[in-house]
């Protein structure tokens, strides 16, 4: 089977099954070459990485256009057969039809689910509530217009953007659950008791931002259905390639792979 012959309506369903099913990582490649390398390593579904993509543009995160985003899907979504979510950051505006047009541009160009946040880059705030959950619901309408199940994410940024009110981001989240949205998301819970709190207080699944100190049992078994990794596999990689190109500098070699490692997804 090739990409081609998995269609986009197909990639919905099975991406949304995957959320009533057991729990599961959705690794975030940053370019079509890592997503090639991570279906072949059996994962399920794949989400992009806002800060990775940013990278193969030699750019921080937050400097895309959502043109360049889109450009982004369709090579991610041409070269594998599974199902992509997108990480569309606020939205490329913080009105709520620019979240609605992100949503609809994405699934154009292949994507079968998407994120919203409710950080606005340019003011460096969150959005108030009310403003925040408008977004959500354009961006759910937008979604449930399509002619197939497009799974919509809200995330709420406080824990990343120096707010540690668990309290009022579970609220959020409740505010967007309540707006249509099929996931939620808030990036940055630390500790299981924090990600249990969060999941006993929504009815929809929930993902988590994996981290170092917690293992796939423990986010798994505190209620979390989905698992993504952000951009931790591009700086791992990117780690790499500094530690080898350093030793190269030196004169060592013998950090060189080859390209046997692709092997996985011949």
């Amino acid at each position: 089977m090739t990409p081609a012959d998995s269609t986009q309506a197909e990639k919905a369903e099975r991406f949304r099954a995957l959320h009533a099913g057991a729990p599961f990582v959705i690794p975030n490649p940053w370019d079509a070459g890592s997503a090639r390398v991570l279906e072949g390593l059996g994962f399920l579904a794949l989400a992009t990485t806002s800060s990775g993509f940013a990278f193969t543009l030699g750019r921080l995160d937050g400097e895309v256009t959502l043109d360049e985003v889109v450009e982004h899907v369709a090579a991610v979504d041409a070269t594998t057969r599974l199902p992509v979510s997108v990480d569309l950051e606020n939205g490329y505006g913080p009105e709520p039809e620019a979240a609605a047009r992100a949503i609809t541009r994405v699934a154009e160009a292949g994507a079968v689910g998407g994120s919203i946040e409710d950080w606005d880059p340019p003011a460096a705030r969150i959005y108030d509530v009310g403003h925040a959950v408008e977004r959500v619901a354009a961006a759910s309408e937008a979604a449930r217009a399509l002619p197939f199940p497009f799974t919509v994410t809200a995330r709420a940024e406080n824990l990343l953007r120096g707010n540690p009110d668990l309290d009022d981001t579970i609220e959020r989240l409740q505010a967007y659950e309540a707006a249509g949205a099929d996931v939620l998301y808030a990036p940055g819970l630390a500790t299981v008791d924090e990600i249990e709190a969060v999941c006993s207080a929504l009815s929809k699944p929930v993902n988590v931002l994996a981290r170092p100190t917690l293992t796939f049992a423990e986010i798994a078994g505190a209620g979390a259905q989905r698992i993504s990794v952000g951009g931790a596999l591009t700086w791992t990689a990117v780690t790499a390639l500094i530690d080898a190109a350093k030793a190269i500098r030196r004169g060592d070699f013998s950090s060189l792979g080859s390209g046997a490692v692709l092997d996985a997804w011949r």
